[in-house]
């Protein structure tokens, strides 16, 4: 895989009148910090950071900073965008070391169709997105995919489920769930009116039984008097 290179510059001026500006003019401001290297403010370039960040690793690609002729292998640590228009207002890059761990948020894509909880009228449930794993920064996933083909009813899959890549560890609870299945409510009220219907039909049907032995019982007194 070809490295990505970005590059920035130093020397912006800070304050939010300024961020907007520079927003303006198609560049994001931006800190670096990390392995030797002081924090440091800078701005880069909205296009190039779009395209850096659109390989398969997405926020999770190693970067390889140009800071005005200083390069540094840098992960994205921290990104922050407008709630409402997407667009980002500014971006933190990690300076990493290649052969050292670093701790990464990795998310989590299901794939597959789940039938049998289709079937059933049943619906899915993602309740982990992302995944806190620690590996070398080249070897951090763009993601980690959870095939539900098989998921049923009822039923729950969880970290312990989740294939890491080779050099990818996690001390997330092997336990902890990340998707699960169940019946709506939906279907759930119309199990119960039925349960209902199936139970008022059998008490109905007692009854009739008990009132068709009274009768048969009176006529037999009738026959014992004559």
């Amino acid at each position: 895989m070809a490295e990505i290179t970005l590059k920035a510059a130093t020397g912006r001026t800070q304050g939010s009148a300024a961020s907007r500006r520079l927003r303006a003019q198609g560049k994001v401001p931006a800190v670096v910090y990390g392995a030797g290297v002081d924090p440091t403010a800078i701005t880069v370039d909205w296009r190039e950071l779009r395209v850096a960040l659109t390989t398969d690793k997405g926020l999770n690609a190693v970067i390889e900073l140009d800071v005005e002729g200083d390069s540094h292998p840098t992960i994205v640590k921290d990104m922050q965008r407008h709630p409402v228009r997407r667009d980002v207002l500014h971006i933190d890059f990690l300076v990493v070391e290649r052969n050292k761990p670093v701790e990464a948020e990795v998310p989590i894509q299901l794939e597959g169709e789940p039938e049998k909880v289709l079937q059933q009228r049943g619906v899915v449930a993602q309740e982990l997105h992302m995944l806190t794993v620690s590996a070398k920064p080249a070897d951090i996933p763009g993601h980690l995919s959870l095939d539900i083909t098989e998921l049923e009813i009822g039923q729950t899959f969880t970290v312990a489920d989740l294939t890491l890549p080779r050099g990818v560890t996690t001390d997330a609870d092997p336990e902890q769930a990340v998707v699960s299945a169940q019946v709506t409510r939906a279907v759930e009220a119309e199990t119960a009116e039925a349960a209902e219907g199936v139970a008022a039909e059998g008490e109905a049907g007692e009854g009739e039984g008990a009132e068709g032995e009274g009768e048969s019982g009176g006529d037999g007194e009738g026959d014992a008097e004559g």
